[in-house]
Parts: C-alpha cells; sequence; structure tokens
C-alpha cells in the first residue's frame, strides 16, 4: 500500500478541519476549547484510505496567533492541500502558509477550492485565477483545483482521489536506516506507560528497537507501535505512529524533541546554513534574533552574516571584517551560521523557517549546508570559499571538504551519516569511491584524506632528519617519542600506518625505534671493533652462545657496552634474540636447512617428528638452548609442535 503525509494549509475559516471531517468522518479539532469555539488551536490528525493508498492528514490552525503549531504541524508532511474559500480567496494566512510550505522544501500538493456552494461561478472562476496566480512558478503551479462543499458533499470523491494521487512518492526527508521521528505529541497510557507520536519522516521502526530522544541523548526502548490506531509491529516512512516507549517517564518528553537512531543525527548549538527572505520581509541584519522552526522545535538563534545576494542569479557579496551593520535585503538570499540558543537536531540537508523574534511573522526559510561546523568565524578569508563547497547538490564535494577539515582526526561512517545527510549505506559508498580514487585512505574505522596522510608522512619524515641531526649517534628515534611529537590528539592507527607506509617505501625502517634507511648511526673504532669482537663470538659459539654477562670479562669490556653492541649488531639483523639468549643468524640458518631436510628421502604424506631429546641429541645441545631453538623453528614454520613432539612441515 503506498502511503503519504499531508498537512493543510491556509486561513483561518476557510474550511480545513470541515474537509478533514467530510473525507475521514474524524474531528480533528479533539480539543474542548477548540470544538467550543470553532477554530482550531493545536494540531489533529486522521486518515482515510482510496484504493491502494493510505492518506494521513495533519490538519493546522489557520489563525495567525497559532503559526507556530502549525509549522510544528508542516515540518515533517510530504503534500500539502492548500485550503482556500471560494467566497473570500486569498487571505494573509493563505500566503503565509504557502510561503511556509514552500520555504520549508514541499514539491507536491493539491488546492482545495472550498464552499463552492456559496457564490456564483463568475466568482468561483475570480478565485480559480486568484490561485493560479499566488503558484505561478512553484510546486503547486500545475496543481490540480478541486472545487469542493464540506456542506452538501460536492466534490469530496474528487478531492479524495486527488489526494490519493499524492501518494506512493519519494519520502521528502527520507534515508534508509535512519530513523526520525520529531515529537509531536506526548501522553500516558496507564499500564503502558509514556507513548508519542509524530511524522515518522525516515527510515523504519520495530517493536523491541532501542532509540535515542534527542537532544537529550537518552535510551529508549520501544514498547510498541499503533499505526492509524491499529497495533503494528514496525511501521516505516512517510507515516504517522504512536510509539509506545520505555526508559522514560512522560513528563521528560515534549513536543521538539525528536525519537532517532543512535549517533544519526547532530545535535548542535550553531550550523551554517542558506536562507531566503520573503519579498515581504524587512531587512535581516547581522546578529538578528529570530526564532527558527524546524521539525517540532522552535529554537531563539542569532545570525552571523557571511555572504548576501540581492537575487538568485546575483553573485555572492561577502560580508567585510567588523561591519556590523550588513544586512539582507528583502528577497535576497543570505549564507551565515546560526547560532542557537538551545541545542537543535539537525542535518546537512534539513530545512527550516524563520521568523522574527517581534513582531512575529515570517520572514523566510533556508537549508542546512553543515550543521556541526568548526568554531573559527565566518568572515575570514577563507569562509567564502568553504561556503561555496558546501552549498551544491555533489555530495562529493562536500565530504571532501570534510575530510580536509577533519585533517589528522579522520572521519567514521557514521560521522558522514551524522554529519553529510546520508544514510549508512550510501556512506560506505561514499568512502569506498573516495578510497579507489586514491584521494582518501581507511585505517580501522576512520578515513583520512590522503593529503591529510601525506602531511602526517612529511612530518615523521622532517622530526626523523632533525632527530638524527641533534643524535648522530642514535640508531633511531623512539617510537612513542615520535608518536608524541607529532600525533598526539589524533587517530592512534593513524600514526601507526603512516609510519607503516614509510617502512614499505623503504624510507625508513625500525620498530621500538624508528630511523631513516638514509641514516648511518655515528660509530667510533673502539665500538665497531667491540662489534666485531661480540660477533666473531657468537659466530664460533653456534647454537651454544654465552650469555652476555660472560662475554664482558672475555672482551674486557663493560656489561653496558657489550649490550648496546648486541642491540645494533640485533637491529642490524646480525644477531638473534631470544629471551635472554642471543644467536648469531649464520647458524641458525644452518639449523633451519638440516631440519627441513629432515623429511628428504620421506615418502609423501609420511609424518617426520622431532623431540627434545633427539634434538638435543643430534645437535650436541643443553635443554636450556635446546627449548628456545626449538620455539623458534616453530615461529619460522619450519616445525609445528604437537603435544610433546614437532612435526618437521
Amino acid at each position: 500500500m503506498h502511503t503519504v503525509v499531508v498537512g493543510t494549509a491556509g486561513h483561518i475559516d476557510h474550511g480545513k478541519s470541515a474537509l478533514v471531517r467530510a473525507l475521514t468522518g474524524t474531528d480533528p479539532d479533539r480539543l474542548k476549547e477548540e470544538q467550543l469555539r470553532g477554530i482550531t488551536i493545536d494540531l489533529g490528525f486522521a486518515h482515510f484510505t482510496v484504493g491502494d493508498a493510505q492518506i494521513a492528514l495533519v490538519d493546522v490552525p489557520g489563525h495567525e496567533r497559532f503559526v507556530r503549531n502549525m509549522l510544528a504541524g508542516v515540518g515533517g508532511i510530504d503534500a500539502v492541500m492548500l485550503v482556500v474559500a471560494a467566497n473570500e480567496s486569498i487571505k494573509p494566512q493563505t500566503r503565509e502558509h504557502f510561503d511556509i510550505c514552500r520555504l520549508i522544501g514541499i514539491e507536491h500538493g493539491i488546492v482545495a477550492l472550498t464552499k463552492t456552494d456559496l457564490v456564483d461561478p463568475n466568482t468561483l472562476d475570480g478565485t480559480i485565477a486568484e490561485i493560479r496566480e499566488l503558484t505561478a512558478g512553484s510546486f503547486l503551479q500545475d496543481a490540480p483545483i478541486v472545487p469542493v462543499s464540506a456542506h452538501t458533499g460536492a466534490g469530496i470523491d474528487a478531492l479524495a482521489r486527488a489526494l490519493a494521487g499524492l501518494a506512493g512518492r519519494s519520502p521528502r526527508q527520507h534515508r534508509a536506516g535512519v530513523v526520525r521521528q520529531p515529537i509531536d505529541r506526548v501522553f500516558t497510557i496507564k499500564g503502558f506507560g509514556a507513548v508519542v507520536t509524530g511524522t515518522l519522516v525516515s527510515g523504519a521502526i520495530a517493536v523491541g528497537d532501542t532509540l535515542t530522544v534527542l537532544p537529550e541523548g537518552r535510551e529508549i526502548r520501544v514498547r510498541g507501535i499503533q499505526v492509524h490506531g491499529a497495533a503494528a509491529t514496525s511501521v516505516a516512512a512517510p507515516q504517522r505512529a504512536a510509539v509506545n516507549v520505555a526508559g522514560v517517564e512522560a513528563s521528560s518528553l515534549h513536543r521538539g524533541m525528536t525519537i532517532a537512531t543512535p549517533g544519526a543525527l547532530t545535535v548542535t548549538s550553531r550550523a551554517d546554513v542558506r536562507i531566503e527572505l520573503l519579498p515581504s520581509a524587512r531587512p535581516l541584519r547581522h546578529g538578528a534574533r529570530v526564532r527558527v522552526h524546524h521539525g517540532t522545535t522552535e529554537i531563539f538563534a542569532r545570525i552571523s552574516v557571511a555572504a548576501t545576494r540581492t537575487r538568485r542569479s546575483a553573485p555572492w557579496q561577502p560580508a567585510e571584517v567588523g561591519d556590523a551593520l550588513v544586512e539582507v535585503p528583502a528577497g535576497g538570499d543570505v549564507l551565515a551560521r546560526l547560532r542557537l540558543e538551545q541545542p537543535g537536531v539537525l542535518t546537512r540537508g534539513d530545512r527550516f523557517v524563520i521568523r522574527s523574534a517581534s513582531p512575529v511573522v515570517t520572514v523566510g526559510g533556508g537549508v542546512v549546508l553543515d550543521p556541526e561546523p568548526g568554531t573559527a568565524g565566518v568572515r575570514r578569508h577563507t569562509a567564502a570559499a568553504r561556503f561555496a563547497q558546501l552549498d551544491v547538490e555533489d555530495v562529493d564535494r562536500v565530504v571532501t571538504l570534510f575530510l580536509a577539515e577533519a585533517g589528522l582526526k579522520g572521519l567514521r561512517p557514521e560521522d558522514l551519516v551524522r554529519r553529510a545527510g546520508v544514510g549508512p549505506s550510501q556512506a560506505e559508498k561514499l568512502i569506498g569511491r573516495f578510497v579507489s580514487a586514491g584521494s582518501a585512505q581507511m585505517v580501522g574505522d576512520r578515513v583520512f584524506a590522503a593529503a591529510a596522510m601525506q602531511e602526517l608522512s612529511s612530518l615523521v619524515e622532517t622530526e626523523l632528519a632533525r632527530f638524527h641531526k641533534v643524535h648522530p649517534r642514535e640508531t633511531g628515534m623512539p617510537r612513542e617519542t615520535l608518536r608524541g611529537r607529532l600525533a598526539r590528539g589524533t587517530d592512534a592507527g593513524l600514526f601507526d600506518a603512516t609510519v607503516a607506509g614509510l617502512v614499505a617505501r623503504g624510507v625508513a625502517h625500525g620498530s621500538d625505534r624508528v630511523a631513516l634507511m638514509s641514516h648511518q648511526p655515528l660509530v667510533e673504532s673502539g665500538e665497531l671493533r667491540l662489534r666485531q669482537a661480540v660477533e666473531d663470538r657468537l659466530r664460533s659459539a653456534a647454537l651454544m652462545p654465552p650469555d652476555t654477562a660472560t662475554l664482558a670479562p672475555l672482551l674486557h669490556a663493560s656489561p653496558a657496552a657489550i649490550d648496546q653492541a648486541v642491540q645494533a649488531l640485533v637491529r642490524d639483523g646480525r644477531l638473534v634474540r631470544m629471551g635472554d639468549m642471543v644467536f648469531h643468524r649464520d647458524p641458525l640458518v644452518v639449523l633451519k636447512r638440516e631440519v627441513a631436510g629432515l623429511r628428504s628421502g620421506q615418502p609423501a604424506g609420511a609424518r617426520v617428528t622431532l623431540d627434545v631429546g633427539a634434538f638435543k641429541t643430534r645437535h650436541g645441545l643443553t635443554r636450556k638452548h635446546a627449548i628456545p631453538l626449538l620455539e623458534w623453528l616453530d615461529r619460522e614454520r619450519v616445525t609445528r609442535r604437537v603435544g610433546d613432539v614437532r612435526i618437521v612441515i
């Protein structure tokens, strides 16, 4: 079944609620005060089905005093039913509601021409002409205008069919894999606990899911779901749903919160945006305090102007540093930073409406370009280029910017989901495309711009060269010292990957100590003679070398000097350390060849084994030397231990 969530819009007393009653049989005016006064004050909800189309209606108040409630209702809709009374035509709230729908990015809708039983044909034609003039060039330009009368029932069936034609289109805010349901109502059911209602604009919810209440970040569990009054095990966007949640008291929930997939949306106090001012609005000055309406939320904010233009085709004019009087002209556009007075729940691509703080009128609306901008001001010399890279449809350009700004901290796929307004699968594809193109590299669970990795690589080379110059006798720089100087506060895996890359390219070598391949430690002739003496002794000792403490008196050197010589020979690969013992590599090469040769002449598949006793006898060894050598053969994959014997591989 195809679904669509449709919001009503229009001036007070033009018959919005009457149409909802005529279409669905449900009175959307649920409050006693609404029924007594005969006007809609808060949001009302109803639904009906036509064929395979299921239409959820959100009825909004038309009085100017309740535009705030109207905005909470239309924030999650995917289509609009603009209601115009034939006997009154276009009125102030008709225009304001229409502007709001356009500003928040509604792309589909119809026009219901009500109270047609009260006018003659000429008046009807005149009202239709005024509607066409209002909607010219907008998303409603070619929308059906359906004449109806809730009083007589004329046109109601045609209106239902027109609404059904809106079903099945792509939801406006949908991101696969990301649950997002702004809360518009909260109540308690005895024995069940808190219930939140709202339009599920993205993702799918199932009983048992764990979600988050934003902006607080409190974890909740879904205990039950109702869709249009019927119990369900799951619900998918775009639909209205009542969700019974556990883990939170109803008293701590309210309209304006959002239930969402954990980590999928940004909770932020600032956002970089593009705003369009209505032609009827007063100029908007830098630093102005405005009301930001987004989803079911209203938040006060200050506007920091970065650039302005007088019309869509005009070039952007960056604001001058220190110009506190810069303003956006009526009908113009502005690139700006919103500084929110309370945390907002945003992602890239979100639409919002702004109203002046006083008097409270709609002045414009915009789109979020970046919900997590840095702290740098919007008037520095690079700001214009940054906004130009943000204000595009090409998500690759935006991700390129985010990666560059992340630098040595990198980004996780969930960072892109939260910030770039994409779903999890799209984030993975984006990263894969960047990595395949060589413009980024994945290290652990983070992706880094190739330029950032190259920068760190260059810094490592420079720091190693500086260290070698200051400490020419050292074989290399301690790895942790190098990490502390260059990679503190960055992803640990990035440093390791950078060093590994230098080693793989033959630029550097080492593990505990790292050195450039070009570096030759400054060694005095006496040290070289001692190294040669140590090497000769250990080579001649073959598989039963003395320990370093024994070497010191034999070679008339201090234990510290012997240790230093041994360390240098191990780093050069001349010696091999096995626990507390050190062997020369030449006899080890011979040993590997001899043990591997035990398979020579044996039938294919024959099992050739070696135990400790046989190994000791064959090579004239004590247990002290035999055990480390056998374990080394295991590591070298010459033998494999099975119980008390070794199998020659």
